[in-house]
């Protein structure tokens, strides 16, 4: 089993404040999963990132596992623009994130289900 963390669940776990996430965090920490991001996140988390916050986010990011965005990964994301873009007024880094757990098969962890429309996509909870 895989999870892919979405950009909203990075934010409450490096900012330490949501009891219930950082619980979540320490145990999928702890339990042998393996824990993927793209590289959409680490540029939402580094484009709000103060000088003094890079070393804790340097160290957030290492031991996780970056999917690079592939070409099968850009063409269903362009495929979820196609289908929910207007619908639902999806963005490319959220299709991109979609698309990237669905094509690693894992469960996307994030707190804004309504960002991300795909009904293939599974949830982690």
């Amino acid at each position: 089993m895989s999870i892919l963390l979405d950009s909203d669940v990075v934010i409450e776990i490096l900012r330490s404040r949501d009891q219930v996430i950082l619980s979540q965090w320490e145990a999928l920490a702890n339990s042998g999963t393996l824990l993927l991001f793209s590289p959409v996140n680490a540029a939402e988390i580094w484009a709000g990132a103060r000088p003094n916050e890079h070393e804790v986010i340097s160290r957030f990011f290492n031991p996780l596992t970056c999917v690079p965005i592939e070409y099968n990964i850009a063409r269903l994301a362009g495929n979820f623009l196609r289908q929910f873009g207007k619908s639902h007024n999806l963005k490319i880094c959220d299709a991109l994130i979609a698309a990237t757990a669905i094509q690693q098969k894992a469960t996307l962890w994030t707190r804004n289900h309504k960002h991300y429309p795909m009904p293939d996509l599974p949830f982690h909870s």
